[in-house]
């Protein structure tokens, strides 16, 4: 009697079909199927069903990794278990994106390889939850990077060079305990003044840079133990590694006090031996970080200085040689005083002094003067970065969710910033006037909205009674138990603290009618945000395949509603594909720099995600949508959309969830429904 698995079996027939529903013919690249159905016909189900998946997941990027996914699967799955198996295929799959078709087979043939890293957690799948980490301790974005393999760890400043995978029982924690090793390098005085001079001096720059990085990993960790407590036994591991040479100098550089003339004046004992070649730790690479962070100074000098001068501007301040004007920094490096007027650095202006203060430990007095030699006129687009019309570079590179590999598609899309024209100079006064009425019934109600006050109840003082309070006092009284004196009610009227972000759909399908109603709705909009005095931004979106997205700057968190906005509402207008992706993803990033307590993200638009030539209109687009939104509500931002396409919640339940959407059946109703949208939202 046949065995139960043998019963379930998929026959030859079967196979064949099967693997026709993957390849199309019978013939893939020359080669026939019967090496497949040699290798699959005596494999248990499972693994039947676990090589066709993956082989049909490859043979969509290309045909003949499919082939060798299946051949090779029966004896990777002997090899290891079904999730490292997995692993070993999404492996081979980024290095076909990375590296092309040579280096995937390569990849998939090394199974012994893929068995190892399979037990190892790899860099690429925490890389986001270690830029958020590092950017909660640094207060700026820092690049993560792999590292080449023997390298170990190490920065220029700017850029965390990791492991690309890391074997441990806490490999999560190592992994940050490395990354929070690193950025103290930069927050805690490592590369200081004249450092390249003084690893020149001791002699053999590269072992004295190898040795110091040692040497430092022991200050920075015992600085980083009484700074974050959390990362103390992850630490305490990579502090077990180092050599047995390190174990007189432990103590001397575990004092509160310690610095790195401390880590130099132990460097001359160590010179005669040679570093370990397994360190955690790659030597400094001193140049690099020295150049690095000359150029992050000089250009944050200037962001700051720009920032005052607009602030001294707005104020209509006048600097002269006659008349000095009184500026200074606040404790929080949040805000100034000028002339003893406090006011609010811009978002830009408050990372710029938060990172010289990071550098430099203060603000460089030259900072707080707001003009140089010569005089400077901000303006809107200063310090705008290249375009794609002047350069091939994108001015930014994400990832992409692929659904089927249950993995990331690294640095997949390429996204450029662009400027829209000005429009119409009348279309804003055009629309003010046809709406006018609508327009103020939405004033009033984002008027009420700001003047919500909120009820604090047992409170020392008040104005009003609390009788809940009121009533547990006596009755703790009666009990013979102190009762609590908080018997008031006050009223609070809260500083809202928010910042929302409007994504708006202008691929080809919104031309004509859908277009007016997205333009119109924006201006009713900003008139009533204008009202509220919430932080906001308005971009567009459009693009044509991956490696051409493109975000069009409408509205930024800095700029104010004026003429030059209201034009670029009236330029809206149709233009190609839907690859929603990256422009959440960057929106979300721009969200993230913001100063607010909330953080909002809206999408407008007509229909499900969608791309030239590829399969991104499917579910493939849909999936990415989804995991970009889910990256964004894990970093704190809080999404919604808002759609005209009638057959919208046959996909956005999935996408976006059961109460992040609304789908209108009439575009004409959208001027007034996004409003009411945003109002419920922030309420």
């Amino acid at each position: 009697m046949p065995s139960s698995d043998a019963a379930s079996r998929l026959t030859l027939d079967e196979l064949k079909s099967r693997l026709d529903d993957i390849f199309y013919l019978d013939i893939v690249g020359g080669r026939s199927y019967e090496r497949l159905l040699d290798a699959l016909v005596l494999l248990p189900r499972p693994k039947q069903d676990f090589a066709l998946h993956w082989g049909k997941v490859a043979a969509r990027t290309d045909v003949e990794i499919g082939y060798l996914v299946i051949q090779l699967a029966p004896e990777a799955l002997r090899t290891m278990a079904q999730p490292q198996a997995e692993r070993w295929v999404i492996a081979a799959l980024d290095e076909y994106d990375g590296k092309g078709a040579r280096a995937a087979v390569a990849s998939l043939r090394d199974i012994g390889a893929g068995a190892r890293a399979g037990t190892a957690l790899r860099l690429d799948g925490i890389e986001a939850r270690l830029a958020h980490f590092v950017q909660g301790l640094s207060g700026r974005p820092l690049q993560i990077a792999a590292g080449a393999g023997g390298d170990g760890a190490w920065t220029d400043t700017a850029t965390l060079h990791l492991p690309a995978q890391i074997a441990a029982a806490d490999a999560v924690g190592r992994y940050k305990a490395l990354a929070a090793l690193l950025w103290a390098q930069t927050r805690y005085g490592t590369f200081g003044a004249g450092l390249e001079e003084t690893l020149a001096a001791v002699g053999e720059p590269a072992r004295a840079s190898a040795w110091l990085a040692l040497l430092e990993a022991l200050r920075l960790s015992a600085r980083l133990a009484r700074d974050l407590p959390g990362l103390g036994a992850a630490l305490a591991d990579l502090l077990a590694e180092l050599p047995p040479q390190l174990d007189a100098a432990r103590a001397t550089l575990a004092r509160p006090a310690a610095s790195v003339a401390d880590s130099l004046a132990w460097l001359p004992r160590l010179m005669d031996c040679a570093p370990p070649a397994a360190a955690p730790f790659g030597p400094l690479r001193a140049q690099l970080a020295m150049q690095a962070r000359a150029e992050r100074i000089a250009q944050d000098k200037l962001v700051l200085r720009r920032a005052i001068a607009g602030l001294v501007a707005a104020l209509g301040k006048a600097g002269s040689g006659e008349t000095a004007i009184d500026i200074a920094m606040a404790a929080d490096a949040g805000e100034l005083r000028i002339d003893g007027e406090v006011v609010a650095l811009p978002p830009d202006g408050r990372a710029a002094a938060q990172s010289l203060i990071h550098d430099l430990g203060e603000i460089p007095p030259e900072c707080m003067t707001p003009a140089g030699p010569g005089a400077w006129t901000p303006t809107a687009h200063d310090g705008a970065g290249p375009t794609a019309a002047t350069t091939t570079a994108a001015d930014a590179v994400y990832d992409e969710w692929d659904y089927r590999r249950r993995a990331y598609r690294r640095r997949w899309c390429h996204l450029y910033w662009r400027d829209l024209p000005p429009g119409d100079a009348a279309y804003v006064a055009e629309v003010r006037r046809r709406y006018a009425l609508p327009i103020r019934q939405i004033r009033r109600r984002f008027e009420a909205l700001r003047s919500e006050d909120r009820i604090l109840k047992r409170q020392p003082d008040g104005g009003e009674i609390d009788l809940d309070a009121l009533v547990a006092a006596i009755a703790d009284r009666r009990g013979g138990e102190d009762a609590d004196e908080r018997l008031f009610v006050r009223r609070s009227r809260d500083q809202r603290s928010l910042a929302a972000a409007f994504l708006v759909d202008m691929s080809g399908s919104t031309k004509g009618w859908v277009n007016d109603a997205e333009r119109e709705a924006l201006v009713m909009l900003c008139e009533a945000l204008e009202m509220l005095g919430d932080r906001y931004a308005i971009w567009g979106f459009s693009g044509w395949t991956r490696t051409r997205c493109e975000l069009y700057r409408i509205k930024d968190f800095a700029d104010r509603y004026d003429e030059a906005v209201q034009r670029r509402i009236a330029a809206i207008e149709a233009k190609d594909y839907t690859r929603l992706g990256p422009p959440l993803r960057h929106l979300t990033q721009l969200l993230l720099r913001e100063p607010a307590k909330h953080r909002l993200l809206v999408t407008l638009s007509d229909g499900r995600p969608d791309d030239f030539g590829d399969e991104y209109r499917g579910q493939y687009g849909v999936e990415d949508t989804r995991q970009a939104l889910i990256e964004a509500r894990r970093a704190g931002v809080r999404s919604y959309c808002v759609t005209i396409d009638r057959h919208g919640a046959d996909y956005l339940k999935h996408m976006v969830g059961p109460a992040g959407y609304t789908v209108l059946a009439d575009v004409a109703k959208l001027p007034l429904k996004i409003a009411d949208i945003y109002r419920k939202l922030t309420s």
